[in-house]
This record gives C-alpha cells, structure tokens and sequence, in this order.
C-alpha cells in the first residue's frame, strides 16, 4: 500500500479513489471524486485526441501570425524572430499563471479554450483590418499593424502555456500516475498534434481556404474539442452554473467566428479596396503568391501587385524596364536569358533589337505568367512577348535552374527579379548565385542585375555591386529616377506613408565577366523613349554619389542586405 504522502512509484496507475485516497492532500487535488461517463481508458484516450487537436490549432495559431505578418509587414526573418519568440516567452507566463487555476481544472481549461478559439480564430481578420484601414494613417498608427502584431503573439503564447498543467491536472484526475510518464504521454499527444498542424497549414488550410477562412475554422474546431470534452467528460466537476456559462460562451465564439466566415469575402474585398481603391480588377492566389491587377481599362495605368507589393506600375514601368533591358543588349545578343520577368515586359524590350535569336525566361510563378499571356491589359502592355516563337518560358526556381543551365551560352543575362531585402529573394542576390550566373555568360557576355532603391536603401544597392565584384564580375551601376507610386516597391509593402518609403528611383548594376562594362546604348537598336546616352552617363555619375565603401558580400549562409 503506497502511503499517501510518499512519492509515487514510477509506472503506478493508481487511480484516484476519493476524499481520502492518495491524492486528497496532494496540491490542487481538491480532496473530490470526478466521476466521468464513460470507463478510465476511454476517458484517458479522449483528453490525449484533447492535446493532440488543440496542440494542432495552436500551431495553426502561430504559422497564422507569421505567414500573415510576413506577408503584410515584409522581411519574414524579422516577423518570424518577433512571434516565435514573444509566443515562447508568454507560454512560459502562461504555464506560471496557470497554477492557480488548478483547483478549477475543468472550468478553467474551458474558459482558456474558448479565449483561444476566438483570439487565434480572429487575429489574421483582425491583423488584415488593422493593416488595410490604418496602415497610411501615418503618426502614432505607423506601426500599429506590428503592435497588434506582438499582441496577438503575446495573447495566443499566454493561453497556449496555460493548457498544460490544467491539462495535466486534468488527465492526473482520470487515473493517477507518475508525473514522468504523465509528461511523456502528453508530450507525445502534443508534439504529434503540432506536426499535424504544422503540415496540414501549408498544404491544406492555405491553399485550399485561404489565410483568413483557415484561422476562422481552426478557432472554431479548437472551440468545439475543448468545450466537448470539458463539458461532455468532466461536466461533474463543473458547477451548473459554470456549466451554462461554459456553454454559452461557446456558442457565442462559434458565432462569432460563423459570421466571419460568412463575410470574409466581402470583408477582403472591402481590405483590397482600402488598400488599392476600387479599381481591384485581377486577385487571385496562385500556388506561390497573392497576384493583383488594378487599372488597365478605361484609360487607368495597369498596376501589377505580387503579396501586395508593386511590381508592376503602368505609370512608368517603361522606364524601369528599358534602364533594366538596353544597356545591357549594347554588343551581342543573340541568346538571352530572362531571370524573373514572368510579366513579359523585360522580354518585350529584349524583343525590340534586331538580331535576337533566343529569349529564355525562367520565372517561378506559373500563375503570373499565366495571367501575361491571357489577361487582355497586362498581355496588350508586354506586346504579347511571351507568344512570340522565339521566347521560350521555364517554370523553375532561378538559383536552381542556373546549377544544372549549360555553361557559356547566354550574350546577355536579365535579372529582373524582386528587391533584395525581401527574405525570400535574398539567395538570388548572393555571391554563389551570381557566380551560376557568371558560368552561363558567354564571351564578352553582360549581366544587368535590378537592385532596387538607392536613395533609400543605398546599403542593400552598395551590398549588391560588392556581391557582383567578389563572384568575380566587374561592374558599373547607375539609377534612374521613377514616379512616386504611393506604393512600397521594395521589401515593405502597402501605402507608404513617409518620404523615406517611398521608393522614388531604381538601382542597377551592368556587369561583365572580361572588362568593366559602361551602361550606354546600342547604335543599331531600337531608340528608347526614356533614356539616352548622355542621360545613362548622368545616371551613372548620380549612382556613383550614394557609394558605401566598404561593403562585404553578401553570401548564402551570411546574408546582409537589410542589415
């Protein structure tokens, strides 16, 4: 017979036999039988599928707050280092917090799921809102998206913690047992639960549903589970009252979170506008990116946004890709290679020179390319490049495409591919990719690379020209002056509400294997609309003004643009 205040022994499934059985003393034990419908085992096996679906949700919660603050906010290595680590800290105060409420195991689980189910089930609604209606607010509101931002990574880690030990407490009142094994068995509930979760995110709940519609139903499947199994298997230990309060709450967060699926349609055409105007003609998710088309009829400029960042601006996107395309095709250029430019309009200028046998384009996003070829604005604008004979467009990764891409082929070679400070861009600005691309220049070949904002970002533009050198290219950058767009450009997206976000100019570098190549025009090609010899001299000279000496390069495993 085990006394009661002795140390249980490990592997003992004693059960808790009441007010004077071994754990009428124990802290939290409360000294009362909790007798449960249905046998031990059973009871035992529904609060482990408990842990296991709400450790799921609570993975669901915070994949959520990053893949949607990535999006909204840029730069995912920040957004991801703020929620994982403020969700951490606030799981271990939760954990603390919930110590007093272990005497109340049962109402306390149910009161935290149901919090949970709302705040995790409503917070990518209420990030979008907060990010689509006061993001251009300017003043105190700059930063109001990051704020809420930490909120909700603060709220969701402190219920998270909490469910442990009541879950604990909950499971030690079905059949007691050593707390090693009681850990072990809702350790492995809750990390299968997470795998699960963390799986069923990517592949499942945002391709099929969508950022929105797959937090609301998490929240609600996180409701349901946790009020059941409260209410269905430890309905005893609850007062009636408590159990109507239970139940009600409940029922007004399914409610909640019903209604906003029912409206999050309307809710996120409603966002799109207050982000774009009304002029939203083109949105859809393609299996890499949210693609947005504003304009294109009616005499508006075509805009092309890609997760919310404009791309595209038909305004002034002829500037952009002719400072991108004709200094580069100054010499040969009978094979060129395309990075990017899924839009068609870097192949349209390349199109333009005489002697152009072949153009090849490898853009990631099939879905862009896609709507290039068959939306009437966006393929009038490009000049149908992408149907032409002697375009021939690849689906692939650009880093991976260059490792297995022929050696000395390509007498020009475009990248015309998204800022560097983006997280996701950032190994196609890095030494070992441009020494790939270095490999498929042929003799006396060039390499014009688009690196964003210099008057703005001059570190990341200056990081960029000292990659290019040290994967051992000779370079020459220049800028050109661009439209005010309203819009970020660069790594941040959304209304750009200071002068220093709004990306006025772009950055280029021309670079050669052989010599130091010098950005001007072709004699025999096509004359541009926006530049001339003397204006790519002038923009040279302008580049050169904003130099940061000194820069490393930017690697792989060494990253530095944004630093």
């Amino acid at each position: 017979m085990i006394d009661r205040q002795a140390p249980v022994p490990p592997g003992s499934t004693q059960t808790w036999d009441g007010p004077d059985g071994p754990w009428a003393d124990a802290p939290g034990g409360g000294g009362s039988v909790v007798p449960l419908p249905v046998r031990q085992g059973t009871g035992r096996w529904l609060v482990l599928a408990g842990v296991f679906v709400c450790a799921a949700c609570g993975l669901v919660y915070e994949l959520e707050l990053v893949a949607l603050a990535s999006y909204l906010m840029g730069d995912s290595v920040a957004q991801t280092s703020v929620v994982l680590s403020v969700m951490v800290f606030a799981m271990g105060i939760g954990s603390l917090a919930a110590k007093r409420l272990r005497r109340h195991a049962a109402a306390g689980f149910g009161a935290i799921e149901a919090a949970l189910a709302l705040v995790g089930g409503g917070s990518a609604m209420a990030l979008y809102a907060v990010f689509a209606w006061t993001g251009d607010w300017g003043g105190v509101w700059a930063d109001g998206p990051r704020c809420l931002l930490v909120a909700f990574s603060l709220a969701t880690g402190l219920l998270i913690g909490a469910e442990v030990p009541l879950l604990m407490e909950l499971i030690q009142r079905i059949r007691r047992q050593d707390a090693g094994g009681a850990v072990a068995d809702l350790s492995a509930a809750d990390y299968v639960g997470a795998l699960v979760g963390g799986l069923a995110f990517p592949f499942l709940l945002l391709p099929v549903l969508g950022q929105l519609t797959g937090a609301l139903i998490t929240g609600a499947v996180n409701a349901v589970v946790g009020g059941a199994l409260v209410l269905g298997l430890f309905r005893r230990d609850l007062s009636r009252r408590a159990r109507r309060l239970l139940l009600t709450a409940n029922i007004c967060v399914l409610a909640l979170l019903a209604s906003a699926a029912v409206l999050v349609d309307d809710f996120e055409r409603a966002a799109r506008h207050a982000l774009y105007g009304p002029d939203v003609r083109v949105a859809v998710h393609t299996d890499v990116q949210e693609v947005l088309l504003t304009g294109g009829r009616d005499g508006r400029p075509l805009n092309l946004f890609l997760d919310g960042r404009l791309r595209v601006g038909g305004r002034d996107e002829l500037r952009y890709h002719e400072a991108l395309v004709h200094p580069a095709m100054t010499g040969r250029h009978a094979r060129v290679l395309v990075l990017g430019g899924g839009d068609g309009l870097a192949a349209r200028e390349v199109l333009r020179h005489p002697g152009v046998r072949r153009v090849d384009v490898v853009e990631l996003d099939a879905g862009v390319v896609r709507l290039a070829r068959t939306d009437p604005a966006l393929s009038r604008l490009n000049a149908h490049s992408l149907d032409d004979p002697r375009v021939h467009v690849v689906t692939a990764d650009a880093f991976d495409w260059l490792r297995t891409a022929p050696a000395g082929v390509y007498d020009v070679v475009v990248s015309d591919l998204p800022h560097p400070g983006i997280t996701a861009s950032t190994k196609l600005y890095a030494q070992e990719f441009y020494g790939l691309a270095r490999q498929v220049l042929a003799p006396g070949g060039r390499l014009v690379v688009h690196g964003g904002a210099v008057e703005s970002r001059a570190r990341d533009f200056w990081t960029l020209d000292a990659t290019l050198r040290a994967a051992g290219l000779r370079t020459t950058a220049y800028r050109v002056r661009g439209r005010q767009s309203g819009y970020a450009a660069g790594p941040d997206r959304g209304p750009a509400d200071t002068a220093a976000r709004a990306h006025r100019d772009w950055g280029f570098v021309l670079a050669a294997d052989r010599h130091t190549p010098w950005p001007r025009l072709d004699p025999a090609g096509p004359r541009p609309r926006t530049l001339t010899d003397a204006s790519l001299a002038a923009d040279v000279r302008a580049a050169e003004r904003t130099r940061v000496p000194g820069l490393p390069p930017s690697t792989l495993v060494h990253p530095r643009y944004g630093d």
